[in-house]
């Protein structure tokens, strides 16, 4: 079933609501609108919301006193606050009562967009649970029962009430996002914040000022205040992924925040005090990083008190069956495939594999040879076909792509098929609207976008294929995070 991303906005001004909802609901995502404060407030406390979008000024409350007596019942829903340029100072106020951000008028109708698609993805994170063991049918799990794994859900239940600072470590595609998030939906601070920060996907220039926050001229283009994550995840926890990427001067600007407990924005002089948990996550050597003078050693020493070491997938095969069964359902939803089945010899030949990218790697297979094979049961010919690796003439293309178009030339040679062209255009063109709207999370209109074609045109491709896809908070969060 499509689970659709559910926006609540607060605007007196009809013309602004009715643009704005039409931008949103052209996103894919449902809106409901109201035009006072009271009964914005009403509603949100009475119906489940993904994000909240709130003018400040409004009748019968307003912005500030909406957002404190909101953040206050739901601590978790993300509240975007749109304010006027001379009123900003109290925006920062409704940030530090618990907004999760503003925006300032006139604004950019793709600036809101990108905001609120960070807003129900920080929801999601926060309010979709982390199963752990043997449960294929959940959303977000952490899979397995091996010996290490059970080890794994221990050291999350020893440590998830501890007030101290955790470092995952992990392969990449080994799942360390989720096991954070484990550890911060066990722990007294479940009902704060949890904030995610990708230190790698940042550049360095920005990520103090998305760490710390900045003060209004603090540098170029710094035109208003901004609170930073740190702040947003006051009294909950900051995740910070792949901090072994972090540079040697942010990482003594982070020794600061943990020992000191509080942070200045950059171009400010007060300290502000936090409560927040850190959680950080990396793939990377540490001890060679200290060796190599790009890792700081007090920093090091400060993180690995309490270290959680993710194993990789080889370690731990005997989970392998559990997982594809994992991915067999939540992909053969995806493409419409009722009951998807793998034959035994397949899943061994999976099993003995060496998977350098991990769980998400073993995903990705599962996939594409659940998309090969079709309505049929995947065989040990099609995980063969999938993980072919064919030589240079298939340098930058897909491979199970290549190993089908080299499959196909073959019969047509021996004369067993004709239309390989139609066939192979057909086969692409399946792949590529079926990855498009999975990494859309379902949003046809901006899958739409990605692929320079009409949401008609979208529409159309999906159900020719028969493709169903899967809206925000379905098919993610699995191990493949992290």
């Amino acid at each position: 079933m499509i689970q659709v991303s559910k926006v609540l906005l607060i605007e007196d001004d009809a013309s602004a609501a009715q643009a704005l909802q039409r931008v949103l609901a052209a996103e894919g995502y449902r809106v409901a609108c109201e035009a006072r404060g009271d009964t914005g407030l009403a509603g949100a406390q009475q119906e489940e919301f993904d994000v909240v979008i709130t003018d400040l000024r409004l009748p019968g409350l307003n912005g500030l006193e909406l957002v404190r007596q909101l953040h206050s019942a739901k601590p978790r829903l993300p509240i975007i606050l749109m304010t006027a340029h001379g009123t900003t100072e109290t925006a920062i106020e409704a940030t530090k009562l618990g907004a999760y951000d503003y925006l300032v008028k006139p604004f950019e109708m793709e600036e809101l967009l990108f905001l609120v698609e960070k807003a129900v993805e920080s929801s999601r994170l926060m309010t979709q649970p982390v199963e752990m063991g043997d449960v294929p049918s959940a959303r977000n799990a952490i899979i397995g029962n091996s010996r290490l794994m059970q080890n794994i859900y221990k050291e999350i239940g020893r440590v998830a009430a501890k007030p101290v600072p955790v470092l995952i470590r992990g392969e990449t595609g080994t799942g360390k996002e989720l096991v954070a998030r484990a550890i911060y939906q066990h722990s007294d601070r479940s009902k704060a914040p949890f904030v995610a920060v990708n230190c790698a996907a940042i550049p360095e220039t920005l990520l103090e000022s998305e760490l710390f926050g900045h003060e209004r001229g603090a540098f170029t283009g710094a035109d208003v205040r901004r609170i930073g994550r740190f702040e947003q995840a006051s009294g909950g926890t900051l995740f910070l992924d792949e901090i072994g990427d972090m540079s040697i001067g942010t990482q003594a600007k982070l020794l600061r925040v943990l020992q000191e407990k509080y942070i200045h924005r950059l171009g400010g002089k007060e300290p502000i005090p936090i409560d927040t948990r850190v959680i950080a996550a990396t793939h990377r050597d540490l001890e060679a990083a200290l060796r190599e003078k790009q890792f700081r050693e007090d920093l090091y020493y400060r993180l690995n008190v309490v270290v959680i070491r993710v194993p990789s997938l080889h370690q731990r095969a005997e989970d392998i069956p559990n997982l594809i069964t994992y991915f067999l359902q939540r992909h053969g939803a995806e493409f419409g495939i009722d009951a998807p089945s793998i034959q035994p010899e397949a899943v061994q030949f999976l099993q003995q594999q060496p998977w350098p990218g991990n769980v998400r790697e073993l995903e990705n297979i599962v996939r594409q040879a659940l998309l090969l094979a079709g309505k049929y049961t995947i065989s040990l010919d099609h995980v063969r076909q999938v993980m072919a690796k064919p030589g240079e003439t298939a340098s930058g293309s897909n491979q199970s792509v290549a190993a089908g178009i080299a499959d196909y030339l073959e019969r047509a040679r021996r004369g067993e098929m004709e239309g390989v062209y139609a066939r192979v255009i057909e086969e692409v063109e399946r792949e590529l609207f079926a990855q498009a709207i999975h990494i859309a999370q379902g949003n046809q209109a901006r899958a739409a976008r990605w692929l320079g074609v009409s949401r008609i045109t979208m529409r159309e491709k999906l159900q020719s294929f028969g493709l169903h896809p899967t809206q925000r908070g379905e098919g993610q969060g699995t191990e493949d995070g992290g």
